[in-house]
Formats: C-alpha cells, sequence, structure tokens
C-alpha cells in the first residue's frame, strides 16, 4: 500500500492525516511516479484553511501539487520518460505521498546534478514567476521592481530576469538584504519610506516593471507611483483588488483566469529552471525538510511564518 497527506474537513494543520491508500496504476497517458520529495507552497495552505475557497469535500482530499521523483511503471500512449527516469511534477494534485500517478505531461526529466529537494521545488515558485515575468514583457533593458524578493518565487523571479537581461530591485526584510544581492538584485528594505528608498536604489534610472508577491498597500503604492505605465504592474497576491488598482493580476486569487499561452509558460518554467539549476545559474534557498508524516508542522511553519526558505517533505 502507498501512503498520502489527505484531509476530509476544512481546519488547521491537524486535519491533515496520513492514510495508506491502493498503490497507483498508470492509467493511459500516465506514469506512476515513487516521490522522493515534495514542495510545500502558500497554496496548499490556504486550500486546506478554506482561505482559497474550494468545492466541498466529500471525499479524502489530497494534499500537495509540486514533487519529483523516480518512474516506476508507464501508461499506454506514453513514450516522454521512461522507467528509471529522475522527474519534476507539476500541477498534480497529491504529491505529499509516497506514490502517484502523474499525467505524463506534467513531468520533467531533471539533470543528474540537480537533486529531488530541487525538482520539487519548482514548480509553483517558478512557474508563478516566470509567466508572470513573460506576461509583463520584462527583457532586457528593463529595470524591475520585485516586491518581496526573498520568498521562493521572488528568488525565482530575480533569476529569470537576470538571466533575460533585466535589471531587478527586490524589497525584503532586514535578514534578506545580502541573498537579496547575492542573486543579483539590487536590495531595498521594507517600511516607511519605501518609495525614496526605491528611488535612491535606481539612481536615476527609470522603473519600467513591477511585480508584487508582497500585497501590502505600501507596496503597492509604490509600484504605481514609481512605474509609468500601470500596464506593466501585477500583482501576484491581491487578484480580487486588481481591477480597483488599475493593476494586473496573475492568480493570487483574481477572477480572471490565466490564458492559454500563460498556462503553457507555467509549463516551460520547469525545465527552463531545470537547465539553469544543472548550468550554475539558479539556485534554491531551502528552509526544513521533514518527513512525510510531518506535513501539519510544515503548514504550522508556513503559517506561522516560523521558517525561511523552500520546505521540502520527504517519504
Amino acid at each position: 500500500m502507498a501512503q498520502a497527506i489527505v484531509q476530509t474537513e476544512i481546519g488547521g494543520p491537524e486535519v491533515l492525516t496520513l492514510v495508506e491508500v491502493p498503490d497507483p496504476v498508470p492509467a493511459a497517458g500516465e506514469v506512476v511516479v515513487r516521490i522522493e520529495a515534495a514542495g510545500v507552497n502558500p497554496i496548499d495552505v490556504k486550500q486546506r484553511s478554506g482561505f482559497r475557497p474550494l468545492p466541498p469535500i466529500t471525499e479524502p482530499r489530497h494534499q500537495g501539487f509540486d514533487g519529483a521523483g523516480v518512474v516506476t511503471s508507464i501508461g499506454a500512449g506514453v513514450d516522454t520518460v521512461e522507467v528509471g527516469d529522475r522527474v519534476a511534477i507539476r500541477d498534480t494534485r497529491g504529491t505529499y505521498a509516497t506514490a502517484l500517478a502523474v499525467p505524463a505531461a506534467h513531468l520533467s526529466v531533471m539533470p543528474d546534478t540537480v537533486t529531488a529537494a530541487q525538482g520539487a521545488a519548482l514548480a509553483i515558485p517558478a512557474g508563478t514567476a516566470y509567466q508572470s515575468l513573460l506576461s509583463l514583457g520584462v527583457g532586457s533593458g528593463d529595470l524591475l521592481l520585485l516586491h518581496a524578493g526573498s520568498g521562493a518565487v521572488g528568488q525565482a523571479a530575480i533569476q529569470f530576469a537576470v538571466a533575460w537581461g533585466a535589471d531587478v530591485i527586490a524589497t525584503g526584510g532586514a535578514a534578506s538584504q545580502e541573498s537579496l544581492r547575492e542573486l543579483g538584485a539590487i536590495p531595498v528594505v521594507y517600511g516607511e519610506g519605501l518609495e525614496q528608498r526605491i528611488r535612491d536604489a535606481a539612481d536615476g534610472r527609470e522603473i519600467t516593471v513591477a511585480l508584487d508577491g508582497a500585497g501590502t498597500d505600501e507596496a503597492i503604492a509604490a509600484s504605481l507611483a514609481l512605474v509609468a505605465d500601470h500596464d506593466r504592474i501585477a500583482t501576484i497576491v491581491r487578484g480580487p483588488d486588481a481591477a480597483a488598482l488599475g493593476i494586473r493580476a496573475f492568480s493570487g486569487g483574481s477572477p480572471i483566469p490565466l490564458t492559454e499561452q500563460e498556462l503553457a509558460w507555467r509549463a516551460e518554467a520547469v525545465p527552463a529552471a531545470l537547465g539553469l539549476i544543472a548550468e550554475g545559474r539558479f539556485s534554491i534557498e531551502f528552509g526544513p525538510e521533514l518527513p512525510l508524516e510531518e506535513a501539519a508542522e510544515a503548514h504550522r511553519l508556513i503559517e506561522a511564518r516560523a521558517a525561511r526558505g523552500k520546505i521540502v517533505l520527504v517519504p
């Protein structure tokens, strides 16, 4: 029997339970992956708690969307991976598990130098960053203002933007300033007087585009004041408010769904990041690595903001 983390009701971290489930069998177009690592994301916490509503729970709801592991069996019609391949998983519910049937289209084969933890840490953060930057047209010659640069999405966004030839001013807490600089950004501390500190960091250059991952009024106000083209300002956390603010939103509760092109960009992000990792041009800051049965503790740490870096569950 396989094992998986499920919930049967909305509530706190304590509703997450480790249960035995039938060993997965791949349908046509699927493969079974033995999970070696599962990434824990804020959206997992929001859905578990009901903060991000889903349809009512009518059967045990499995947890997790990102993961990595080894292909153990292949369904009919799959010719993109082989048994034994090490793969990163994206956009597949149930990665908090020991094994999972996954659509083959949601897998990326990992280079030998990429660890399971790295592969499991990519899909949602890197996909969000990559798609958001492409939707905003970020490229060579841009000066990007990035709020919440020290989070998983923010760190990915810095590294993609730098790889594409943009310069980045990234806001974050005092403790994150050196790490933001190491990623290639000009760091700026949050707090009162933010707009002026950003202006000072720009040193006379025009800030051409902004991406908000913080969601604070201060961050939004600074972006509106500093970026002339408000169509090049977006948030990934204030989706419901974006239209009234006169800015764009990508997910983050936005009522406007992503386009087919944007969904394709999110899928493209994982192999792009895997390639950069293999080249030594993309890094991931890790937090605690916890056993699968401690998924509730991982959620508590995220809710309490008590862990810095990406939390990974290991079966």
